[in-house]
């Protein structure tokens, strides 16, 4: 390897220089040249000591070479974060309820206008800082193997082909498209690679999993985007892998990223990463031998400082400045691909009023209104009648930074759900009635402790009550300093509605009312005691700015419900292995044996939709024809619109270590009431792409299969298709 990334280096060095002799003035300059020459050219002219400089996330200027500063840290999770206003979509785990790629990719279209405009707006003022800049650490496609852990609603998902399809649009959307001259921003896919709790331990835990795990669950949704969308950066993970840590782990780097995948793009740590080698995983003895480690390893950006120390660790012999050029070459380069060295690209004209204008608050919405996943319906209660009595209670009822989940912009508007509601019902009736996790609180006092007779007094003549409730990410998340009963560090231990709720939910349902629990979490919720004190159970997760809308649509009929949740609802916490476990056995749907409470894929809508006429084609014992497919015809039983997310698995029949299913396609279909339309679910060999003991890979393996179609992981809502490969 390190005569490869020396050829390459050599290569582009000579390529520059004899562009040098054709055209006038540096290379570096010539905007008709290749961005690797420029940069080469440019790399050729830096001293030692600025080489270190322009490697840390906040890059500093070299005036008399024209390098303007850059800082390389900037966050888009859901819109352009942390840089005041923009819009503010649901949290990646309620995008990826609408099983919608299409629709992703647009959001994120979005979200890279508004970074280029916000990126020009402070170009103009100087040179972007933190937050200001091209380069997004987005997406989060970790593996939300497990609920209780806090950043899981990060990410799309329990299931690594779902976080690799939804993944890869968040990257065209950010990055544009990879044949342009200049793109249009970078995405960042992290954090590289076994990474998914426990949050207080992160910094110093050695994750461990079988060659079958790993290639199986932890890799496919980074491989996809490496080797299918083009991501042009990756974050190492804090926690160490089989006793190295991630940032200077050579068999992920080097031999599955760099070799294996052929990733060519900038690999950066994590922010202070660099320190946890010597402080925290005591792998390297001290900072110069861990900015050597991180290098030599294949690091190229830091996020952090420690990168400025760079020469002094060159002068100590820890460092080979060979490779110090290798990796900010990519960094160079990259400058240069997006404009940045040059103040200039397609995007210019992008107008300033698009940003959390009236197109993307639309797209907000109707994101918003996709990821809601309608989880109970007794009876029919919803969608409510125009003309119901309704109250809304409960501490999310108003909750504006709720709303947002984390790592978010701050808009300038945020619609909650009482003021969706309350442009629907103007004399509705409302009052929080408790705290998220403590007090009950009289309605006008916001203190004194309300009591049941108190709750009715003040609910009567009301036949609906909508509860908003569930947990905020003041509770979890990113390492957090929370302690209090079933949240720890920013993870939870525990899976259920804090007690206070469930009292409140129990006495409205001793009371008589017909209740629906608006449930709010970014994470699976262990909700058996609301599937009996609760009419209706709608998730609505952190639902962004639009949410309040989104949920009012659903409430009253005017959209049907059509999420499916990304993630197992467990009955409780005993269901699951270990949090610190990383075998896959006993976690996601796709290797939990018990009973889940509300299942992977699952979700209602208002009109039922039924499966007829599967028809498996272009499959035999000697391959796949060119479109081969398994083909549906879905009726709606229904008096209303309703899209309906058509799900395709996979089973091995000879492999009792295996999944028991696995996703292997999907797709969204609008359906009319009453009408019928065909749908058809593609396969491909990479559909029967299984693990095979003999290479310890992933690759498409013959054998006897059953393909499973049908509206949701639970059994009984799969039809299965018997196929030999």
């Amino acid at each position: 390897m390190k005569l490869y990334y020396q050829f390459v280096l050599l290569f582009a060095l000579a390529a520059a220089v004899s562009c040098r002799t054709v055209h006038e003035g540096p290379a570096y300059l010539d905007k008709s040249l290749p961005a690797e020459e420029r940069a080469a050219d440019l790399l050729g002219r830096l001293t030692l000591e600025e080489k270190g400089a322009l490697m840390k996330n906040r890059s500093v200027a070299v005036p008399r070479l024209g390098i303007h500063a850059y800082n390389w840290w900037n966050e888009a999770l859901h819109g352009v974060a942390r840089n005041g206003s923009a819009t503010v979509f649901p949290q990646p785990i309620g995008m990826a309820a609408s099983f919608d790629e299409p629709l992703i990719y647009e959001v994120f279209t979005s979200v890279s206008d508004e970074a280029r405009v916000k990126n020009r707006l402070a170009e103009m003022e100087g040179d972007p800082d933190i937050y200001q800049g091209l380069t997004f650490w987005t997406p989060n496609i970790n593996l939300f193997r497990d609920p209780r852990w806090g950043r899981g609603m990060e990410t799309y998902g329990e299931d690594p082909y779902l976080t690799g399809r939804l993944g890869m649009a968040v990257v065209r959307g950010l990055q544009g498209d990879p044949s342009n001259k200049v793109l249009k921003a970078h995405a960042c896919a992290k954090h590289f690679a076994v990474h998914s709790g426990p949050e207080p331990l992160r910094h110093t835990f050695n994750a461990t999993c079988s060659e079958r795990d790993l290639h199986e669950t932890y890799l496919p949704a980074f491989k996809d985007l490496v080797t299918k969308a083009d991501v042009q950066e990756v974050m190492a993970a804090y926690n160490a892998f089989r006793g190295k840590p991630c940032a200077v782990n050579d068999y992920l780097i080097d031999t599955l990223l760099r070799e294996e995948w052929g990733f060519k793009g900038i690999i950066t740590t994590d922010c202070h990463g660099i320190e946890d080698l010597y402080t925290n995983h005591h792998w390297s003895k001290d900072t110069l031998a861990a900015i050597s480690d991180a290098v030599n390893n294949g690091i190229d950006l830091e996020c952090g400082n420690h990168f400025q120390h760079l020469a002094e660790a060159v002068a100590r012999g820890d460092e080979d400045e060979a490779h110090i050029d290798r990796a900010l070459l990519r960094l160079l380069t990259a400058r240069f691909r997006l404009g940045e060295m040059d103040r200039e690209s397609p995007w210019d004209n992008l107008p300033e009023e698009m940003v959390e204008g009236p197109e993307h608050l639309a797209l907000a919405r109707r994101m918003a209104r996709e990821s809601l996943v309608l989880l109970q319906n007794r009876d029919a209660v919803l969608p409510l009648p125009a003309d119901a009595r309704v109250a809304l209670i409960g501490p999310n009822r108003d909750n504006v930074e709720m709303m947002w989940g984390n790592y978010n912009p701050v808009p300038h508007k945020t619609v909650t759900l009482l003021q969706g509601l309350q442009e629907r019902f103007p004399n509705l009736r409302s009052f929080d009635a408790c705290g998220i996790a403590d007090t009950l609180i009289a309605p006008g006092t916001g203190t004194r402790v309300i009591t049941q007779k108190n709750l009715m007094e003040n609910l009567c003549g009301v036949d609906y009550v909508i509860f908003a409730g569930g947990i905020s990410a003041r509770f979890e998340g990113e390492e957090m300093k929370v302690e209090v009963p079933g949240f720890g560090g920013g993870d939870r231990s525990s899976l259920e509605l804090p007690a206070v709720q469930r009292q409140m939910l129990q006495w409205l349902r001793e009371g008589g009312k017909k209740v629906i629990l608006v449930n709010f979490s970014g994470s699976a919720m262990g909700l058996v005691p609301e599937t009996e004190s609760c009419d209706a159970i709608l998730q609505a997760w952190y639902p962004g700015q639009e949410g309040g809308h989104a949920i009012a649509d659903v409430l009253l009929g005017d959209y049907s419900p059509s999420g499916k949740l990304p993630v197992t609802f467990y009955q409780n916490v005993d269901q699951l292995p270990p949090f610190e476990d990383y075998a896959m056995e006993g976690h996601t749907y796709r290797f939990f044996r018990g009973e889940a409470l509300f299942p992977f894929g699952f979700g209602l809508g208002y009109a039922p939709v039924e499966l007829s006429d599967i028809r498996l084609k272009g499959v035999s014992a000697r391959g796949l024809r060119r479109n081969a497919c398994v083909e549906v015809t879905l009726a709606n039983r229904g008096d209303c619109e309703q899209d309906e997310v058509l799900q395709l698995y996979l089973r091995r029949n000879d492999d009792p270590d295996g999944p028991l299913k696995t996703l292997r396609g999907f797709v969204r279909v609008k359906t009319q009431p009453g009408k019928t339309v065909k749908a058809s679910l593609p396969l491909s060999d990479e559909t029967f792409s299984w693990w095979d003991p003999d290479s310890q890979r992933m690759r498409p393996l013959h054998g006897d299969y059953e393909l499973l179609v049908g509206t949701s992981s639970r059994p009984d809502d799969l039809q299965a298709i018997p196929v030999t490969f």
